[in-house]
């Protein structure tokens, strides 16, 4: 269990704190959505969250592997849609990740990618294609 505290600090603003480690974010509302857009929105960390839990799933696959993932990255693009109620609709995720990966280590990075919990909690309305690409 992890527990994060989150503070309405007026104008659309939340600080967040992780309770386990003390770190804190900020989050502002978008401009699309009468905020000033100076700090990652909510929405927007759905996509960092997935984006990044993607990158760490491969990682714990890779040290079993013993393959050296440093180096891959990430790239979520957001698309919010307005109707029948505000939310996300689509996030496009495309993924680098280093050569010399075997083809069955690729097999296993890669449906380690698609394992991630994340993408496991996100709503299956919400279209989300992913690419993975492998540098050569």
């Amino acid at each position: 269990m992890v527990q994060i505290d989150a503070i309405y600090q007026g104008n659309l603003r939340c600080k967040a704190t992780h309770e386990p480690s003390r770190a804190t974010l900020l989050t502002d509302a978008p401009k699309d959505n009468q905020g000033n857009g100076e700090a990652f929105s909510p929405t927007d960390l759905v996509a960092t969250a997935l984006g990044t839990c993607m990158l760490t799933t491969m990682g714990i696959a890779a040290r079993r592997l013993n393959f050296d993932l440093t180096g891959a990255r990430v790239k979520v693009v957001k698309e919010m849609i307005t109707s029948p109620t505000r939310r996300i609709g689509k996030l496009t995720v495309e993924i680098h990740a280093p050569a010399g990966a075997t083809p069955d280590q690729r097999r296993q990075l890669e449906a380690a990618a698609h394992a991630c919990p994340v993408h496991r909690s996100i709503h299956p309305d919400v279209q989300m294609p992913i690419t993975i690409l492998w540098d050569q």
